[in-house]
């Protein structure tokens, strides 16, 4: 009878000189920035994702060689689009379509170097009372009342 054609879904990123169109936040989801198309609409629209320095809607149409600043928990980084796919690939397909800028990584690394020196500062609560600890502490505070 007829014969069935599978729609030609190409895996490769689309390349510099190609006229490939996609919004933010389908590049951000298939960059692996975000876990879900959602998420990464939510952090467009409340204003953690810049495209080349402005606020955008995720219906915006990325094109190749843009500035994304973009956070991500603690972390805030700037890249630079290299390719572009509709399609969420594997890390390290997802790698190959940005470039993340070397002042970007460099600020990266400082603020987690400070965030673990403050961390490693703070006392934690290391020294928990145990079960006959807990017990003097409750007969001493019962005492204080008395």
């Amino acid at each position: 009878m007829g014969q069935h054609h599978k729609p030609n879904h190409s895996s490769a990123p689309a390349k510099p000189g190609s006229e490939a169109k996609i919004r933010l936040d389908k590049w951000l989801w298939a960059a692996r920035f975000y876990k879900t198309r959602s998420i990464a609409k939510d952090m467009i629209e409340g204003g953690k994702v810049h495209y080349e320095g402005h606020r955008v809607k995720a219906s915006k149409e990325v094109t190749v060689g843009a500035q994304i600043r973009l956070r991500q928990g603690f972390d805030e980084k700037t890249v630079i689009v290299t390719a572009l796919s509709e399609r969420r690939g594997n890390a390290t397909a997802a790698a190959s379509l940005y470039e993340e800028t070397p002042d970007s990584i460099e600020k990266r690394e400082l603020a987690a170097a400070q965030r673990k020196s403050i961390s490693a500062a703070t006392p934690g609560s290391a020294n928990r009372p145990n079960k006959k600890q807990r017990r003097q502490i409750i007969q001493f505070r019962h005492q204080q009342s008395e």
